[in-house]
């Protein structure tokens, strides 16, 4: 069979670490699935070096035990050895929202200022899409939506919507 290229050997302090996990409280599922292939293709590793590598469990063998697939056993395997081991069993924190909000602070303002004064001449009340026009008109903003609109305001609990 052919070695690995990444071959994860744990300290003791790490594996320590590692059964604790398993053991203590409650970790998301993601993580305890993680701390398995490690704890897993930690024995993998001893059968490697030794003289017992006939008997040497498959890397489908341990995507099995874990309820992996071989990608996810590669995949933890190359992070824990490119990165260590807190990199490996933790979720990555995003460091900026995937869409840019279009409404900020100052924006938000504008558009609750815009929505407690007068309407339109002719109207009685401003509407949602009366507000989406005139945020538009003004260029306060290139685009906006009315859904968004509707969202601003009530998070302000206003009395408008």
């Amino acid at each position: 069979m052919k070695q690995s290229k990444y071959i994860v050997k744990l300290t003791d302090d790490e594996r320590a670490r590692l059964h604790e996990i398993l053991n203590k409280g409650s970790h998301p599922a993601q993580q305890v699935k993680r701390v398995r292939i490690l704890i897993a293709l930690d024995k993998f590793s001893h059968f490697q070096d030794g003289p017992k590598r006939k008997n040497m469990p498959t890397l489908n063998k341990i995507a099995g035990e874990c309820g992996a697939d071989l990608s996810t056993i590669r995949k933890v395997s190359k992070q824990y050895v490119e990165k260590g081991l807190e990199a490996t069993i933790t979720k990555k924190k995003c460091e900026n929202p995937p869409i840019t909000p279009i409404v900020t602070g100052d924006i938000e303002a504008r558009i609750i200022a815009l929505a407690c004064g007068t309407p339109p001449e002719g109207y009685c009340k401003w509407t949602l899409r009366l507000l989406e026009s005139k945020v538009v008109e003004l260029g306060i903003v290139d685009h906006i939506s009315d859904t968004t609109i509707y969202r601003t305001l009530k998070k302000q609990n206003s009395s408008l919507i």
